[in-house]
């Protein structure tokens, strides 16, 4: 536990300081509400439209599918280093790797044929 202190004391210190902060900006800071302080404003103009403008959902699905198929990635980088060590091993681990990535073909043959993939 010797190797932690150092690491403690540091924690210590930074919410100490953070709540520290936090207590002085409460108590000090100005706290004039008015009707201009209160109004939406946004690059120097005043706000002439509503706030949220409605997105294709097709953004949205392409960018979920973007990241599905990059984090499925990730799990095959580490797999692809020790690749070498896993034949010494066994053909299993091999055979495992093929069926995650028929698993992700048919996850992206799915999507193809759904359109998921088709910007228009």
């Amino acid at each position: 536990m010797e190797q932690y202190q150092a690491v403690g004391v540091m924690l210590i210190f930074v919410l100490g300081f953070a709540g520290f902060v936090l207590f002085i900006t409460h108590f000090l800071g100005p706290r004039v509400a008015n009707k201009v302080k209160s109004m939406p404003y946004e690059s120097g103009k005043d706000a002439i439209s509503k706030p949220h403008i409605p997105f294709n959902i097709h953004f949205f699905l392409v960018g979920i599918l973007f990241l599905v198929f990059d984090l499925e990635v990730v799990f095959l980088i580490p797999w692809a280093v020790v690749f070498k060590d896993f034949l010494s091993g066994g053909m299993i681990i091999l055979f495992e790797m093929i069926v995650f990535i028929a698993i992700l073909l048919v996850g992206y043959a799915y999507a193809w044929k759904k359109g998921a993939l088709d910007w228009e």
